[in-house]
C-alpha cells in the first residue's frame, strides 16, 4: 500500500490498449509552482520485452499478446538481469509460467495461433462469455492452458509495473499520480475488473480511471499549452473519434463558460458517450485476410481453420506497416504450408498499400448521408473469434448514429465545429480525409480538424493521461461531464403469477448522467425490498440517450436502444440478526428487508448503489462486480 505522507514524483498515464498498451510520464516540479496550462516534458517509458529466444529489448509500447508457452520453453523465455537493458531485473519482472507478453507474443499468433491471446481488452467487456473464466485463447486445443480476461489485463499491468521499476527503482509506482485509461463505452463490470486487475498487479487504491477519448482531448490541450481557447469558443462542440483495435469510442465534448474562480474562462465538458462499438482495428485485419486469403484461392491454396487463423495475425503486422505514413508500397505476407508437399514451406502473396487503403476506407469509412444508419445484417464472416462484433463495420454509419441520438439533445443543436481523431489507424491519409470529408458534408460549415502530429497517434492517450495527471497538481483545464451514462435497476413488480410468464419489470432511475466523481444522492420515492440471506439477482440498466432522469425517474416500458442492460450481479445478502419477515410464503430463509437507495459515484469513476435497511440498522453495497460474491 501506498504511504500518504509520500508525495509522488512523477505523473504516470498507462494507456492499456487493445493492440498495444504505452506508458507515458511527467516529473513533478518539486522547487516550484506549476504553470496553469503548461504542459510539463512528458517522455514514453522504454519497456523491455522478449522479441526472441534469449533476446531482450526496450519498446516504446508493449504489443498486448499473451504467448502461452510450452513447459520446454520456460528457460529460453527467461528474462535475467543480464539481459534487461537497465542491467536490473526486479523480482516482479513476470515469469514466463505465467504467459509471455509484447513482441515475441505478436509474433507467435502468427505461427502457433493456437497459444495466443489476442483482444483480451474485448473479451474484458464480453458479458456472454465469463470474464474471470479461463476461456482464452479461444477455440484453441484442450492441451492449451487457458486464461482469463481479467489473467490477461493483470498480466500486461504486472510487466508494465516491472518495467517501471527497472527504469525507476526509487520511486515505486504505488507512490506515484497514475492515471489509467479505460474505452469510454466500458460498462461498469469491465471498468471493476480493470480496476481490481490494476491493484492485484501492484497500483494502489487510489489511481484514476480517465475514458480513452477524453485523453486523446488532453493530449491535444498539452500540445497547445493554453492556446486552444484561440481555436474554440463557447457554444462549440467537438466531436471525438477513438479508434482502437478492438473498439471505436464516440465522444461530444462541449465549450462552456467556466464558473467560480474561473468565471468567464473557457472550459470543456463533455457531453455524450457513443454505445460499446465493437469495431476497429481488428476487424481491418479480418478484412484483409479476406482479401488476402482469396488471393491464395487464386493460386491453388484452399486455407484451412490453423492457416485462416495464422493469415489474420499476418495482415496485422501488414496492416500496420501500409498504414505508416513512410510505409512500403506493399507487403508480403506468408502462412505456412499444410499440404504434403509444402511441410515445412510457406506461401505467399503481396497486398499493395493502395489495395489496403481502399479496403478499410470502403468497408469501414465509406462515403454516407447524416441520415445513414448501420445496417443490422449479421455478418457471419466475424463469428470466429467468438467476439459480437458489429454487424456493419462502417464506422461513419455508426458516427452519423450517434450524432443524430445526442444533437438533438444539446442546447446547440445541429452542429460538430471541431474534430478530433485519434487511433493508429488515422495514420493513412487516405483513412483521415475520407472520414473528414464525409463528416464536413453532414454541417454547412465542415468542422475544424484538430490534430496532434500523426506520428503520436498510437501514444497519444497515454501521454494525454500523463497530462491529466500533472492537471490534478497544476490546476490545468479539466474536463467536467461525470458519468457518461444514467443508470437504472430493474425491480419485479408484484402481483399474481403467470405459468410461463415473468413478472413486469420497472426500471427506476438511481444515478442521473452527468454524476460527476467524489459524489453521491439520495434516490426518492417508493420502499424496495431487497432480497437476504438467499442468492438473487439483481439487474442493472443504463443508458446515454436519456439525459434527462433524474434519480426515482419511473420508467414501465423502454426500447432497447433506450437501457441498455448490464451483466446481473449475483450474491447473496448477509441477513441481519433480527430481520421482519416482509414476504409471508418466502419461508424462513428468503426475507425482503425494506431499504432506500443513495448512489454514489467514486473518485475512480465506479458507480455504487448502497441500500440502507428501514427497519434494521444495517447497509448493503450493490456494484457491477462481475462473479464476485462480496456484498
Amino acid at each position: 500500500m501506498s504511504d500518504p505522507t509520500v508525495s509522488p514524483q512523477y505523473c504516470i498515464g498507462i494507456d492499456l490498449g487493445t493492440t498495444n498498451s504505452v506508458v507515458a510520464y511527467a516529473a513533478i516540479p518539486t522547487d516550484e509552482i506549476p504553470v496553469r496550462d503548461q504542459s510539463p516534458p512528458i517522455q514514453l517509458l522504454p519497456i523491455p520485452q522478449i522479441v526472441g529466444p534469449g533476446q531482450v529489448e526496450s519498446r516504446e509500447s508493449l504489443p498486448s499478446f499473451l504467448y502461452l508457452p510450452r513447459d520446454h520453453e520456460f528457460d529460453s523465455l527467461r528474462i535475467d538481469a543480464s539481459n534487461l537493458p537497465s542491467g536490473e531485473c526486479p523480482t516482479s519482472f513476470p515469469d514466463p509460467s505465467e504467459g509471455v507478453v509484447g513482441v515475441y507474443a505478436r509474433e507467435q499468433a502468427a505461427d502457433n495461433p493456437q497459444r495466443v491471446v489476442v483482444a483480451a481488452k474485448s473479451w474484458l467487456c464480453h458479458a456472454k462469455v465469463g470474464r474471470t473464466e479461463p476461456v482464452l485463447p479461444w477455440q484453441s486445443p484442450e492441451e492449451v492452458r487457458k486464461v482469463s480476461a481479467y489473467d490477461c489485463t493483470r498480466r500486461f499491468l504486472q510487466h508494465l509495473i516491472a518495467a517501471w521499476h527497472a527504469a525507476f527503482p526509487d520511486a515505486p509506482i504505488d507512490q506515484q499520480q497514475v492515471v489509467l485509461t479505460v474505452p469510454a463505452s466500458f460498462d461498469p463490470a469491465a471498468r471493476d475488473l480493470t480496476r481490481r486487475g490494476a491493484i492485484e498487479a501492484g497500483l494502489n487504491d487510489q489511481f484514476v480511471l480517465l475514458e480513452e477519448p477524453q485523453a486523446a482531448v488532453y493530449r491535444y490541450l498539452a500540445s497547445t499549452e493554453g492556446s486552444w481557447r484561440d481555436a474554440m469558443g463557447r457554444g462549440d462542440t467537438l466531436l471525438v473519434v477513438d479508434v482502437g483495435g478492438g473498439t471505436t469510442d464516440l465522444t461530444l465534448v462541449g465549450v462552456d463558460a467556466g464558473d467560480g474562480e474561473h468565471s468567464g474562462e473557457l472550459q470543456l465538458v463533455r457531453q455524450a458517450v457513443g454505445k460499446h462499438l465493437l469495431v476497429g482495428g481488428d476487424n481491418m485485419d479480418l478484412t484483409l485476410a479476406f482479401h488476402a486469403s482469396e488471393k491464395f484461392r487464386e493460386q491453388g491454396h484452399d486455407l484451412d481453420p490453423w492457416q485462416s487463423t495464422s493469415l489474420w495475425h499476418a495482415c496485422r503486422e501488414a496492416k500496420e506497416r501500409l498504414l505508416q505514413v513512410d510505409g512500403p508500397e506493399k507487403h508480403s505476407i506468408s502462412v505456412l504450408g499444410r499440404g504434403s508437399s509444402l511441410i515445412g514451406g510457406t506461401i505467399a502473396i503481396d497486398i499493395e498499400r493502395s489495395q489496403a487503403a481502399e479496403l478499410i476506407v470502403g468497408g469501414f469509412f465509406p462515403k454516407c448521408s447524416r441520415d445513414d444508419r448501420p445496417e443490422m445484417n449479421v455478418q457471419s464472416g466475424f463469428q470466429d473469434i467468438g467476439l459480437p462484433y458489429e454487424s456493419d463495420p462502417a464506422i461513419t454509419k455508426q458516427v452519423a448514429a450517434f450524432l443524430s441520438d445526442h444533437l438533438s439533445v444539446q442546447e446547440n443543436a445541429n452542429k460538430v465545429t471541431h474534430l478530433l481523431l485519434n487511433g493508429g489507424v488515422f495514420r493513412s491519409e487516405a483513412i483521415r480525409q475520407s472520414i473528414e470529408s464525409t463528416i464536413g458534408s453532414w454541417f454547412d460549415a465542415p468542422p475544424q480538424t484538430l490534430t496532434t502530429t500523426v506520428a503520436n497517434l498510437d501514444t497519444s492517450v497515454a501521454i494525454g493521461a500523463a497530462y491529466y495527471g500533472y492537471t490534478k497538481t497544476s490546476g490545468g483545464v479539466r474536463i467536467r461531464g461525470g458519468t457518461a451514462k444514467s443508470f437504472y435497476i430493474g425491480i419485479e413488480t408484484a402481483g399474481l403469477a403467470i405459468p410461463g410468464a415473468p413478472r413486469p419489470l420497472r426500471a427506476v432511475c438511481v444515478a442521473p448522467q452527468g454524476m460527476e466523481e467524489g459524489t453521491q444522492t439520495e434516490v426518492p420515492g417508493e420502499q424496495v425490498g431487497v432480497v437476504v440471506g438467499s442468492p438473487a439477482r439483481f439487474r442493472f440498466f443504463s443508458s446515454t440517450t436519456r439525459p434527462g432522469d433524474n434519480p426515482g425517474t419511473r420508467l414501465d416500458r423502454w426500447t432497447s436502444e433506450e437501457l441498455q442492460e448490464s451483466e446481473p450481479v449475483e450474491l447473496t445478502l448477509e441477513m441481519p440478526e433480527s430481520a421482519p419477515d416482509h414476504a409471508p410464503d418466502a419461508g424462513p430463509q428468503r426475507r425482503f428487508v425494506p431499504v432506500r437507495f443513495e448512489s454514489r459515484v467514486t473518485e475512480l469513476g465506479m458507480f455504487e448503489l448502497w441500500c440502507h435497511g428501514v427497519d434494521v440498522d444495517q447497509r448493503w453495497k450493490l456494484e457491477f462486480n462481475a462473479r464476485e460474491s462480496g456484498s
